[in-house]
């Protein structure tokens, strides 16, 4: 994969040629992948343009939720595109590919700032992963999900990606899409513990329902969460310089000072 694409922080530009698309909004910045006809499947600069959107989302202050999401309305991501695999003449090209594709999904997990998967259609393969590295994930009645590599290129994922699976659907689960090769329906999906946020009729209007709720939250306590939760259960480390940063925050004494005068606090992120 390349250097990563940036649109030099223009509130809307192209990455990945005409790809992908990012724009920011009212603080938030949305990830479009629009390569319709092939059910936005990722080329090597659609990857590069997803981190650099990871990147802008922890170095621009005006962000407060990064967004990922298909145009077309047929699929959110069907993979990576199976063309990008031709050039590839041993093991230790696939050995590349998974640890380049486990780079991209820390890398999204990593992020500051509350991240959103908006799925209308199929996610599959790739698609999946990058959904299941997001905080929380909206989707349409008719979205469908999976990994079908058994029935169609016979490949397989790293352990890095299968445990990121397993966190967000479960062992059974994961064992299950991955050993038949079959889809998850939304109606199927919406039962698995913590995977959707919510299966809306109308995607824009549940993505500004969610992302407003998202961007008026305190930002050190998003930022507090996300890194704790980053943190292997049960040995989640020494939090005292995340507990300190947020408590000593102008941020949390605003807050009190706000509450003891009836009013709304401010959030500034400090």
């Amino acid at each position: 994969m390349s250097a990563p694409g940036n649109d030099a922080g223009n509130d809307t530009g192209n990455d990945a040629g005409n790809d992908t698309v990012t724009g920011l909004a009212d603080g938030v910045l949305t990830l479009t992948f629009r390569r319709v006809a092939q059910h936005n499947a990722l080329t090597w600069a659609m990857y590069d343009a997803l981190v650099a959107a990871c990147d802008r989302a922890d170095t621009d202050d005006a962000v407060r939720v990064l967004v990922v999401r298909g145009d077309g309305g047929r699929a959110f991501v069907a993979g990576t595109d199976i063309g990008q695999f031709a050039a590839f003449t041993s093991g230790a090209d696939g050995v590349a590919y998974e640890r380049q594709v486990t780079a991209v999904l820390d890398r999204i997990r990593a992020v500051e700032v509350p991240t959103v998967a908006a799925v209308d259609g199929f996610c599959v393969g790739g698609g999946l992963g990058i959904a299941c590295a997001t905080d929380l994930r909206i989707a349409t009645p008719g979205s469908r999900f999976g990994v079908p590599i058994a029935r169609t290129l016979g490949n397989c994922l790293s352990a890095r990606t299968l445990d990121l699976l397993v966190e967000t659907l479960g062992r059974g689960l994961t064992a299950d899409l991955l050993l038949t090769a079959r889809l998850l329906e939304t109606g199927e999906a919406r039962l698995v513990p913590g995977f959707l946020h919510a299966v809306v009729d109308d995607l824009d209007a549940g993505l500004t329902d969610l992302t407003g709720r998202l961007a008026s939250g305190a930002p050190l306590t998003i930022w507090a969460t996300k890194e704790l939760l980053r943190r292997p259960p049960g040995d989640r480390g020494d939090d005292t310089a995340v507990v300190e940063r947020v408590y000593g925050s102008a941020d949390f004494r605003g807050a009190v000072a706000a509450f003891g005068a009836g009013s709304r606090p401010e959030w500034t992120g400090r």
